[in-house]
């Protein structure tokens, strides 16, 4: 595997510098870095293949809401991520981090009904000693949301500790906590994966899974993580046919084979320098505009694949970013520009005229969409490159889920080129 080091050298130095750039603050709203933040990056600079996990540390304490903003009638895709986090799951975890852009960009060309469905994601862990067995080893640790760095920052977050995994437990604590959309047209998935038996706990998993499929149409996708004969022994099998799903063993302890595509370092290149179309407002653009970086470290420091997986999710219709970024709130007509407030807008702009801020934001979503378009284009090329080089006899998390879900999203109306 080669590492990348000019690209993310560059962003990382941008953490590990005493003082954030001037120009970058303006136009990001960026404040200076701490000193523990730019300690983490030069341990990254120091070691760009160490596994390291950057964190941001919210500026606002108030926890996350427990269901997002209503959408309006775009079709949905909504998954549900419930992931084992006790001792044995640190490969399951580190495979959810690597491949959550490759899962997300398999989606990305999907239209229903001629429309580009929004995706939502949610995230819970279940199986950690950790979390009191009065609430059944598991929590919710985020609602359904479009906001995808966050779901990388969580699964960054994610620590495993043992615990007792119980199956039926996490499906209806996610089947009744979560907002699931209510129309039958749109796309509703929950993806379990875990390597203990299915019936583990008080709460029998047949009706909470028969619960969650007939109530609200959601159906469930098992990933055993051990031996298939095991896996359908002891009930991953029949939990997923139970709602319409599919079952599928995988091997978390494998370490993950990344293969180099010649089209990645100018991926890289192009995933760092959208960036820069991105114009930070309102309360949430300062963290926004971080998290954004700290995620793009984050995959840096997994794999070349991987940080290549996530520009070119920024190319896709799925990475929107209008709750922060000012270009996709004007375009999705989130908010009205001429009628923003002055503290709202990014400090740069403050002083322009309205056809100055009009133009300023039309130019950037220009720039934007000329380098999505290369990126388009280089991601083809590479899947046609990976496509001659993959294992089909190792399937890894990415491959169980992709299919899956891309199946069931057909049966539901959505298309795919």
């Amino acid at each position: 595997m080669r590492a990348i080091t000019l690209l993310p050298s560059l962003l990382l130095a941008t953490l590990a510098s005493p003082m954030v750039n001037a120009a970058d603050q303006q136009q990001y709203g960026l404040s200076t870095p701490t000193a523990a933040q730019r300690a983490a990056a030069q341990t990254m600079m120091l070691a760009p293949n160490a596994n390291v996990a950057f964190r941001l540390q919210p500026q606002d304490p108030t926890p996350a809401p427990r269901s997002v903003p209503a959408v309006d009638e775009a079709p949905l895709i909504q998954i549900a991520l419930l992931l084992d986090t006790s001792n044995s799951m640190d490969g399951l975890i580190n495979q959810a981090r690597s491949q959550l852009w490759a899962i997300v960009n398999s989606l990305g060309p999907a239209t229903h009904g001629g429309r580009r469905p929004v995706l939502q994601v949610a995230l819970y862990e279940y199986g950690k000693a950790t979390i009191p067995a009065a609430e059944q080893h598991l929590r919710q640790v985020l609602p359904f949301t479009t906001d995808l760095d966050r779901v990388s920052e969580q699964l960054f977050a994610l620590t495993t500790r043992g615990g007792e995994e119980y199956c039926g437990a996490a499906i209806r604590a996610a089947s009744r906590g979560l907002s699931w959309s209510t129309r039958a047209s749109d796309l509703k998935v929950m993806i379990v994966a875990g390597n203990e038996p299915f019936t583990q706990g008080v709460i029998d998993y047949r009706p909470a899974v028969i619960e969650a499929a007939n109530a609200q149409g959601i159906v469930i996708n098992t990933i055993f993580c051990g031996q298939r004969d095991e896996g359908i022994s002891s009930g991953w099998q029949d939990g997923a046919q139970l709602a319409g799903g599919t079952f599928n063993a995988i091997d978390t302890q494998r370490a993950l084979v990344v293969i180099p595509a010649p089209q990645d370092d100018e991926l890289a290149r192009l995933g760092l320098e959208i960036n820069g179309t991105y114009l930070a407002y309102g309360h949430a653009g300062k963290e926004g505009a971080a998290r954004q970086m700290v995620q793009d470290a984050n995959s840096s420091s997994l794999s070349q694949g991987s940080f290549a997986s996530r520009a070119v999710c920024k190319a896709n219709a799925n990475y929107r970013n209008d709750h922060w970024d000012l270009v996709d709130a004007v375009e999705c007509k989130a908010v009205d520009l001429a009628a923003m407030a002055l503290a709202d807008l990014p400090e740069g702009m403050r002083a322009m005229t309205p056809q100055q801020r009009t133009a300023y934001v039309a130019g950037k979503l220009a720039e934007r969409r000329k380098i999505q378009e290369r990126i388009q284009l280089l991601s083809l090329e590479r899947e046609r490159f990976l496509a001659t080089k993959r294992n089909v006899d190792a399937p890894a998390l990415d491959d169980a889920i992709i299919a899956s879900v891309r199946d069931q999203a057909k049966r539901r109306g959505f298309l795919f080129p």
